[in-house]
């Protein structure tokens, strides 16, 4: 992609990431189609396999708080509360790859659907019924995505985008990267949360000026 264009690096269980999809809604509005967003998953704790204890709970239950307290974002601590919960992030960010098939608006608009059903509403994004519920709401078709969320395939391309990250030096989410300049150069918008008039500002800034 030779135009300009922004590469997302979230997570859909990272809270930090929850807390940044109003921005990267600002975004979509102020830009439309003129700016195209690449969601890349960038593997926060993916193949986890040992339930989450108590304490472990009450420490992210303390990150969602903060990221309440910075954005007034809506969080339900019953995501964490079954018994046994693995907070595996992989299931999720695999449905995410999966859907970006059907293209990049629909995969940015199911991150924040996923993000919303965790941390909003308390949905264990950790099952694939779930994911593909979710799926269903934004007119993917229910059986097909389940079909390839379940394969091999799938599961290969969403490692294939950890990789991505970490050869991109992506060591924290969200990180948003634009690009390419005049030299064909990518440059960090924000790594970490930020606020959506300076993001958006940013962004106007560097398109008027790659303007001929």
């Amino acid at each position: 992609m030779d135009a300009p264009h922004l590469i997302y690096f979230a997570d859909p269980m990272c809270s930090w990431c929850y807390g940044f999809s109003p921005v990267i809604g600002e975004i979509r509005r102020a830009f439309g189609r003129g700016l195209p967003i690449r969601v890349i998953m960038g593997g926060l704790r993916p193949g986890t396999e040992t339930p989450m204890t108590e304490a472990a709970k009450a420490e992210v239950v303390g990150h969602w708080r903060h990221v309440h307290e910075a954005t007034g974002l809506p969080f339900d601590e019953n995501a964490l509360a079954r018994e046994g919960f693995v907070y595996d992030t992989d299931p999720a960010a695999r449905a995410v790859v999966v859907v970006r098939r059907d293209g990049e608006e629909l995969a940015a608009e199911y991150l924040a659907r996923v993000q919303r059903a965790f941390y909003a509403e308390g949905r264990d994004v950790t099952s694939g019924e779930v994911l593909a519920d979710l799926a269903a709401e934004l007119g993917v078709d229910r059986e097909r995505f389940l079909g390839q969320w379940r394969s091999e395939e799938a599961k290969q391309e969403t490692w294939r985008d950890y990789a991505i990250s970490q050869r991109a030096g992506v060591t924290g989410f969200p990180t948003l990267v634009g690009g390419p300049n005049a030299d064909g150069a990518y440059g960090v918008v924000t790594r970490g949360y930020a606020a959506p008039e300076p993001v958006v500002a940013a962004l106007r800034n560097w398109l008027e000026s790659a303007e001929p």
